[in-house]
């Protein structure tokens, strides 16, 4: 009783926020400054030369703000207020995640349909919804193509990154199709499979599409079974599992023979890499997913926001433009082992990646999307004060007189319920990085949210993320703008963007009147001028 009448006295009593806040003025000043950049923004119809698509797998709407708080406070702020550079992005809209098959989806699923505008069934990649998963008879015939590949097609130079495998869903959804998402290499596919012609993804990574920049993890897929791994050559479980014999990485880099192609594993020779002479790069920084950034050997490891800039680097040199997937996907794993912390850090750390992605294009004429594929059964809760820990307690109790965390789940390995009774986690570091949240629900891993997820949008035709959408829409909104693929009514009405100034041709109104030839004339001229400047 004593606890649960201190708790009342706090609610009570609390500390108010920042003084400024408590005056009106404050909030119509800063509603009235909002309002007038919204009123001064202008559309941008460009055609988009470059595409970054930015996606945060697992990242729903919660998430977002619950990073968004943990930045802040990793600044020493209160954290609501705080400002994420997607934040900064002023289009947005909503999307459908569902699969044709389920309500709840996963990450190959909503792959498929953000990047190949096609929705389709549970665990397949890049294949439509007549496929059946693990069915390899079922995928000959149904196979859709994505955006990078469209992307390639026109000219321009692709590439992926990924803090998972590069086989993994969402990058695999780029240049694979398979029945099964988990047929990593030969070695995870079943005998009738391969009996079928069925391919496994890492083979795919070579043979389908010319991949100018390929940066994540997953060397083991990648080496015949019993290679040692050059970091971890005393680990079995971090060897080669090819059973085919095959080597990709040396097959990969005698397919480039005439050209600049890096392959690297480790922070030194990735460092080396001079984008200015680098046509092909694969970096490849562990056997399997890399490590969570705040466990990341930043001597050994790069950050995500600095393999972007990489990649950036390299593909910006296509004066055509370029497509780039940059994929935070242990957001996902992270909250998979309901820890929150895990995810909210790699959050922030896709975050910055973003914000490296702006500082190195001009948004005149790159298209900048930030998504998710899917969120998680993740809730924030419980009245907490503001400026309190994201990751802390919150301040009222249950019913059973104990406290519990803001941040929770609504299944996962962090059910503890023993004799109907909830652990006392009153001297428990709920903000440590191991820290399990607790869950209503027991289960080895926590599953996948089903609504919907947010889509952020800047630069040329960013207006046309808007709404309530179905997933597939992002491909076919992101390819009109960059006219790659079918619909190319963009690129024949509007030019691309240039950095050169216009010459205008004008004539006056008694020109116009009366020698209509002239004005002809000049038309022709300006049509000229502007063909040849664009």
């Amino acid at each position: 009783i004593f606890i649960f009448l201190k708790c009342l006295l706090c609610v009570s009593f609390s500390v108010s926020g920042p003084a400024e806040e408590e005056n009106p003025e404050f909030w119509r000043a800063q509603g009235a400054k909002a309002l007038q950049a919204a009123l001064n923004r202008k559309l941008n119809t460009n055609v988009a030369k470059n595409i970054m698509l930015f996606l945060g797998d697992g990242m729903g709407i919660t998430t977002i703000t619950a990073a968004r708080i943990l930045k802040g406070q990793m600044h020493n702020q209160s954290g609501e207020e705080t400002v994420m550079t997607m934040d900064t992005f002023p289009h947005a809209g909503l999307l459908k995640t569902y699969s044709v098959d389920f309500q709840i989806p996963d990450s190959s699923s909503t792959a498929t349909a953000y990047l190949c505008g096609v929705k389709t069934n549970l665990n397949t990649v890049g294949v439509n919804a007549a496929a059946r998963n693990g069915i390899c008879k079922t995928q000959k015939g149904n196979e859709v193509t994505s955006i990078l590949k469209w992307a390639k097609d026109a000219g321009k130079s692709v590439g992926i990154v990924t803090t998972t495998r590069v086989q993994h869903a969402t990058p695999a959804t780029t240049y694979a199709h398979s029945a099964s998402r988990k047929w990593y290499s030969d070695a995870d596919m079943p005998v009738s499979a391969k009996k079928e012609g069925c391919t496994d993804i890492a083979s795919q990574l070579l043979k389908n599409t010319d991949i100018d920049v390929i940066i994540g993890g997953g060397r083991k897929y990648m080496t015949p079974k019993g290679t040692w791994d050059p970091e971890y050559p005393r680990d079995l479980a971090s060897s080669g599992k090819r059973q085919d014999g095959r080597h990709l990485i040396s097959d990969w880099q005698k397919m480039k023979v005439g050209k600049v192609a890096r392959y690297v594993w480790n922070r030194t020779d990735f460092d080396a890499v001079d984008p200015d002479t680098t046509d092909y790069l694969m970096a490849l920084f562990e056997p399997g997913d890399l490590r969570f950034d705040v466990e990341r050997d930043p001597t050994m490891d790069p950050s995500i926001a600095e393999t972007t800039e990489k990649a950036i680097r390299i593909l910006s040199k296509n004066p055509k433009g370029f497509f780039l997937l940059v994929e935070g996907g242990r957001i996902d794993q992270g909250h998979h082992a309901s820890r929150a912390s895990m995810a909210l850090h790699e959050t922030v750390a896709f975050d910055n990646a973003v914000a490296k992605g702006l500082e190195l294009t001009n948004e005149e004429e790159t298209l900048t999307l930030v998504t998710a594929d899917h969120s998680h059964a993740f809730t924030f809760n419980g009245y907490p004060f503001r400026g309190q820990s994201i990751l802390g307690k919150s301040p009222l109790y249950g019913k059973d007189m104990l406290p519990y965390t803001t941040l929770m789940y609504g299944n996962g390995p962090g059910y503890k319920v023993v004799d109907n009774k909830r652990p006392d986690i009153r001297k428990v570091d709920t903000q440590s990085k191991d820290y399990v949240q607790l869950s209503a629900v027991p289960l080895d891993t926590e599953t996948h949210g089903g609504e919907d997820v947010a889509v952020l949008a800047r630069g040329p035709m960013a207006h046309l993320f808007h709404g309530v959408q179905e997933q597939s829409y992002l491909a076919h909104a992101m390819a009109y703008a960059g006219c790659v693929g079918r619909d190319l009514r963009h690129c024949e009405s509007r030019p691309q963007h240039t950095n050169t100034k216009r010459i205008l041709v004008t004539a006056t109104d008694d020109d116009r009147n009366s020698a209509p030839s002239l004005v002809s004339s000049i038309s022709l001229v300006t049509a000229l001028l502007a063909a040849v400047l664009h």
